[in-house]
């Protein structure tokens, strides 16, 4: 993608492309082509006379035309986002320029929900190849595989990597994997501006223990069973330390790692690299700004909130650190705001006598025993294919084989009268009229954020909510859902969801040029989030809507180059934010090309 052209400046400040390719190499580099736009002038330099068509176009929108229109035709939601990337690999400004057009519309196709089922057909609908896939079978090659882009130290702004273990709500894909990495990269373009032709897409191949996948003659990953242990992190740190040799200046985004690896490989480089993990810390940040304006809508103070949260993995436990962080702003230890947060997983509550089989960022929310002693368990059978991510599994089937019992959410609830209620289960349905009833007749405003997506694997809907509750449920949910009537009001339901905050938030660190992502910087994000939001209404929505991305992420990653050059985390020199973040923006109009 850098081999035939570079970036530059042109006459008046304009940036474009200078290239060496002529011809149909410059209409098959979808960085380069603009179709019908070339001048007459491009045309002539380029070697593009009797290429194209005769008419010149100088703006987009007659390609935009054509495009919505092919766009609509295709039958399938499936088909829709292959014609996308289709399109993506052909005019990359083009796509940008459709997406953001139909952004609300788009945005669900190109990336989530859809790209889960594109993932499951990887392998068998390929095309194009996209992004670098390294194998660890050949970890001596990460460094010239990555090389293979052909970029310059200065060249790469950001890079999403996947071991793919863990894919939104459909499990291990191996290498197919790609696509929610090359997915990722498309909102960071299209809701904050990250330049595309300055980005990555990684997945870490380490094997799969999907079976289908590995009985499939089509996979075309590692066909083994995955990796793990030293071999597996010394994979890892290859790539690390190939992406500082190579791209010193790059920001780091871990994606859909499994819950055994994901903190890990945070804690590990943190201190080292700008890095970010979207599963743990996006996720923490995009809910703690809908928390922020909940909790200031219910009255309360932070000190005083009680949280439970439903599902310990990445996810859930990095909303509960997020929480405990606020309380700990508000003025309690860290011990005694961790004790306001009850975490309830497959094995029920997480208590002390699990603490051999949690995983370490679970550990600390496990109730002391002496606490729970009287608390009332019911029996539980766990299905043993949970075992294998879920290390506590297998001592609970002991258990239940002994005859006891676990800690289950209802009990969780009774006994700790809740003031915020977190779902990340994927369990539909565990938000019941009881539990949310229970919850309600001791908290005058119940905050309820069932956030498990797609839309089927919610807890509860927020219709449900607001109706169990008279309308006093402050709800914010993971998946789009219409606006509720309830009592003449219009409850507007707000999305907690990531690509509100992390485009910006990477964009901020981009421009920054910062040397790590820090808590202040994630802080900052999510507080710009929620003052994205008009709370001032009856039923108003706790989250900016998605509809207002751009302007969003702009706010998001001006907070976020103020946080960094406050704790001196900047290497660019910056004097004025809002201006830097401005110029550093990317938006999809067509550029100079010029041939040299």
């Amino acid at each position: 993608m850098y081999r035939r052209h570079t970036q530059v400046t042109t006459v008046g400040g304009v940036r474009g492309f200078a290239t060496t390719a002529r011809g149909y190499e410059v209409l098959r580099d979808p960085a380069l082509n603009k179709g019908t736009a070339f001048s007459a002038s491009e045309r002539a330099a380029l070697g593009l006379d009797g290429l194209l068509p005769p008419v010149v176009t100088t703006e987009l929108e007659p390609q935009l035309e054509r495009a919505y229109g092919a766009y609509r035709m295709a039958p399938t939601d499936l088909a829709k986002h292959v014609y996308m990337w289709r399109l993506h690999d052909n005019d990359v400004t083009l796509f940008y320029a459709l997406l953001q057009r139909h952004l609300l519309e788009m945005l669900p196709i190109v990336y989530d929900p859809v790209v889960g089922e594109a993932i499951e057909r990887f392998s068998h609908v390929f095309t194009r190849p996209r992004g670098v896939f390294l194998s660890i079978d050949d970890p001596d090659s990460v460094e010239a595989r990555l090389a293979a882009v052909g970029a310059g130290p200065d060249d790469v702004d950001l890079l999403v990597a996947t071991d793919a273990e863990e894919i939104l709500g459909i499990g291990d894909w191996g290498s197919n994997g790609i696509d929610i990495s090359i997915g990722k990269l498309a909102v960071y373009t299209a809701a904050a501006g990250v330049d595309p032709h300055r980005v990555v897409p990684v997945v870490l191949d380490v094997g799969t223990d999907n079976e289908r996948l590995l009985n499939d003659p089509l996979y075309l990953g590692c066909r083994h069973a995955r990796v793990r242990g030293d071999r597996y992190d010394a994979f890892v740190e290859a790539y690390v330390a190939a992406v500082e040799k190579l791209f010193p200046n790059a920001l780091l985004h871990w994606e859909d790692f499994g819950s055994s690896n994901a903190r890990r490989i945070l804690d590990r480089y943190r201190d080292r690299v700008p890095t970010f993990n979207d599963d743990m810390q996006g996720t923490g940040a995009i809910v703690t700004a809908g928390l922020l304006n909940a909790v200031a809508l219910s009255g309360g103070s932070w000190a005083d909130q009680r949280v439970v949260v439903l599902g310990g993995g990445t996810a859930g436990c990095g909303i509960a650190d997020q929480a405990r962080d606020q309380m700990v702003r508000a003025g309690l230890s860290e011990e005694d705001a961790t004790r306001r947060i009850w975490i309830v997983d497959l094995p029920g509550l997480l208590t002390a006598e699990m603490r051999d089989g949690l995983l370490d960022y679970q550990r600390p929310y496990a109730r002391p025993e002496e606490e729970v002693a009287e608390l009332a368990r019911t029996p539980c059978f766990p299905d043993r294919k949970a075992e294998g991510r879920w290390p506590a599994m297998a001592a609970l089937r002991a258990k239940a084989a002994a005859g006891a019992g676990v800690i289950d959410l209802a009990t969780t609830v009774a006994a700790v009268k809740p003031t915020i209620l977190i779902g990340t289960s994927t369990c539909p349905g565990m938000f019941t009229e009881e539990i949310v009833g229970t919850m309600a007749a001791s908290v005058q405003r119940p905050i309820v954020f069932p956030l498990s997506n797609p839309t089927v694997l919610h807890e509860a809907t927020p219709e449900q909510l607001l109706r169990w509750t008279g309308g006093k449920a402050l709800v914010a949910t993971g998946a789009p859902f219409d606006d509720v009537e309830l009592g003449g009001v219009t409850y507007r339901i707000g999305q907690a969801n990531n690509a509100a905050l992390y485009p910006g938030l990477g964009l901020g660190a981009v421009v920054a040029r910062a040397t790590r992502v820090s808590d202040a910087m994630i802080l900052a994000a999510a507080e710009a989030v929620a003052g994205e939001a008009d709370t001032s209404g009856p039923g108003a929505s706790l989250l900016p809507s998605n509809a207002d991305l751009r302007a969003t992420s702009s706010v998001v990653a001006v907070a976020v180059v103020r946080a960094a050059l406050e704790e001196g985390l900047a290497r660019a020199e910056i004097d004025d934010p809002v201006e830097a973040v401005r110029e550093a923006a990317w938006w999809p109009v067509y550029r100079p090309v010029e041939a040299v």
